[in-house]
């Protein structure tokens, strides 16, 4: 495509006088000062980009002129450094949208169409509900009549791109002004709005970017979406064999009246509507499935009422410590019936613990002592139990997840389909499913006897770090370092939710029992709470000062949440309370009162045994009542004045541990990991 011709400046002029100044700037490397003083040359020249070039056609173009700008932006971008790659892939889409519009206004419309489907593909995951707005505008008429292309040209893209990236963008469409970069230049100066900051570039999307107000548009329509949280109907076959074995405990126990066999019928009642069975494929269930239906209805008949109603209490803790990980301690989980732990360490290897004899009625393969995984090739940031607790699933930064059988203690597959590390795993509640979530800003769906993904989840502009199934199992709920937690309805692989209005990337995140709440704890110490039917944020709970909280968990009757974060606090939330006003307290004076603290201290260290809280070897991790434990010793940041809502009911510290996991048991007992920074005392000090 040839260059228009170009009208001679006079000698002595401005533009001149500017071409030597920036030929000899050029001639001495100095591109970021060049391509700046273009810039404010030819804004003082015509008060837009190119105005004083001498022709409109400068700044026209034909169809063939918008397809070559924009896939030469495109296939820049997609050869920058890694870097800047992401920041600059934010100019793509309103880069995209405006050539298209300016397609159809030119009543190019053979042109525009051919040019929006060949774009389609690398827009559509995340700006999906923009793209099929869009593709109703055929016509010029319809730039009038359309909403969404109405709110483009009328409103400013704004952008947030580094100094260094920006300059680079700059420097690309100068080099390029004849094949293209004059159409670009003039859609930016135009439609977009970039704000420079400073820092290095970020993969994480600012808060000031894109059109005001039009991410809440979008928000609702998503969140409008119908959905079933109810529990999964149990398989005809099933409920029946549970009824059965319900009314045998029945005469064994001699209940005529509120009997097993009638809490679980009101069980299923309460849970309201749930999915089908035909949802989701699901392999044939087993006598194992029949006793963990059974052995729920009993421990729900001995649960503890936690809360602040009549007849309730506060939840009591019991602390697990890790000594001696030397800070490589990178995830923990607990079994679904507490009778072992995995953790995941920086070293690539797992470890499993064996807290109890038997798991599920069955002996268990390394009674009272622990074992090593190996196989991965980098750090392991997330390990879970399947709900059998026969097998572990681990993933790590080596971008694969693996499954691990705790009879052999062998890895039996792993599994491909990341391209960057993985952050966290979670298994289905019952089973053959799992989710992943990684770096490459997706989670995956895979079943475990298939090595490929089943569904992958595309949405988010940031890491996915956090995944949880929703207790139906129907839905997977991820939270992101953009700042969101999104639910996933895996027979459509669809976000069915946006949870929004965190002020930090989410470190955490769990949903309710019930199924009807989700939880998030942010990397800034806040904790924001959501009713998934209406996608509403109901308040957001702060107590955690400034660190992040990594594990959160709810009572089994959905009235209590327990956090536990890097501040080295287990803290206790009344979710049913609103908290209107924040309470402003000083030097954590409320946080020790009445919370006496139950330890256990668990030792990685060179015989692999547990350790008590003094360090001394036993046959086990053992947990002992501390009941004149003393509060840790105020550290400069604690004697701050803290900002703590009206909701927040209990703060229980550990001596400067971090908490990395808590776990509500099916009887309401609160289950707390810890890791400590220090090496543990030997024996007898």
């Amino acid at each position: 495509m040839s260059r228009p011709q170009q009208v001679a400046a006079p000698p002595g002029s401005i533009d001149e006088l500017n071409k030597i100044v920036i030929d000899y700037l050029n001639k001495k490397g100095y591109t970021r000062t060049e391509a700046v003083l273009r810039l404010e040359a030819n804004r003082n020249a015509g008060g837009a980009l190119g105005e004083a070039k001498g022709s409109a056609a400068w700044l026209d173009g034909t169809p063939e002129a918008y397809e070559h700008a924009y896939k030469s932006l495109s296939d820049w971008v997609d050869a920058s450094l890694n870097i800047y790659r992401d920041e600059m892939r934010k100019l793509l889409f309103p880069i995209f949208v405006h050539c298209f519009l300016d397609l159809v206004g030119k009543e190019h419309v053979d042109a525009a169409k051919r040019f929006f489907q060949s774009g389609l593909g690398d827009h559509e995951v995340l700006h999906g509900y923009d793209i099929r707005q869009l593709s109703a505008v055929t016509l010029p008429t319809h730039l009038e009549e359309n909403d969404m292309a109405k709110l483009y040209r009328t409103n400013k893209y704004r952008l947030a791109l580094s100094r260094s990236t920006f300059d680079l963008m700059l420097n690309f469409l100068f080099e390029h002004e004849a094949e293209g970069g004059s159409i670009i230049m003039r859609l930016v100066n135009q439609y977009v709005e970039i704000i420079a900051m400073s820092g290095r570039p970020s993969r994480e999307t600012s808060a000031l970017e894109g059109i005001q107000g039009h991410a809440e548009v979008q928000t609702d329509e998503v969140n409008s979406e119908p959905v079933k949280l109810g529990a999964m109907n149990l398989d005809k076959d099933m409920q029946m064999d549970v009824e059965i074995e319900l009314a045998d405990e029945d005469v064994k126990l001699g209940l005529t009246t509120d009997t097993l066999f009638d809490s679980f019928t009101k069980s299923r009642a309460d849970s309201g509507e749930g999915p089908g069975r035909e949802t989701l494929p699901m392999p044939p269930y087993k006598t194992l499935d029949v006793m963990k239906e059974v052995e729920g209805i009993k421990d729900a008949r001995k649960r503890i009422s936690l809360g602040v109603a009549a007849g309730a209490s506060l939840p009591s803790v019991c602390m697990y410590t890790f000594h001696n990980t030397h800070d490589n301690l990178c995830c923990i989980d607990i079994a679904s019936d507490e009778s072992m732990m995995v953790g995941g360490f920086g070293e690539s290897y797992i470890r499993a613990w064996a807290l109890k004899d038997k798991s599920h009625g069955r002996d268990l393969p390394f009674e009272r002592s622990t074992k090593r995984l190996i196989g991965h090739s980098g750090p392991v940031y997330g390990a879970t139990f399947s709900p059998d607790n026969r097998y572990v699933l681990s993933g790590s930064e080596d971008k694969t997840a693996r499954l691990w059988s705790l009879d052999t203690q062998s890895c039996l597959v792993a599994y491909r389909g990341h391209n960057a590390p993985i952050w966290d795993v979670s298994f289905s509640p019952f089973g053959h499913y799992f989710a992943t979530a990684s770096h490459d800003m997706t989670a995956r769906l895979w079943s475990c006897d298939h090595i490929y993904p089943l569904r992958v989840f595309a949405g988010h502009l940031s890491d996915v770090d956090v995944v949880q199934f929703h207790p139906n199992s129907t839905y997977v709920l991820t939270g992101s370092s953009d700042k969101t937690c999104r639910l996933w309805d895996l027979s459509r692989g669809q976000s069915v939710r946006v949870f929004t209005g965190c002020s930090a990337p989410v470190t955490s995140c769990a949903v309710s029992p019930n199924g009807r709440l989700v939880a998030a704890g942010a990397d800034n110490g806040t904790i924001e709470l959501w009713d998934i039917a209406s996608g509403r944020r109901m308040k957001t709970m702060k107590g955690h000062a400034k660190s992040p909280v990594y594990s959160l968990t709810f009572s089994q009757e959905n009235s209590v949440l327990v956090s536990g974060g890097a501040d080295a606090t287990v803290r206790v939330w009344d979710v049913k309370k609103l908290n209107n006003q924040p309470l402003v307290l000083s030097g954590g004076a409320h946080a020790d009162a009445g919370g006496a603290s139950i330890g256990a201290g668990l030792a990685t260290n060179g015989d692999s045994k547990p350790a008590g809280p003094t360090g001394g070897t036993t046959n086990g991790p053992t947990g002992t009542l501390n009941v004149n434990a003393a509060p840790a010793a105020a550290s400069a940041e604690r004697k701050k004045e803290l900002e703590q809502t009206s909701d927040h009911m209990l703060c229980l510290r550990t001596k400067q541990t971090p908490v990395y996991r808590v776990h509500f048991t099916k009887r309401n007992l609160c289950l707390a990991v810890s890791a400590s920074t220090t090496a543990a005392p030997p024996v007898g000090v």
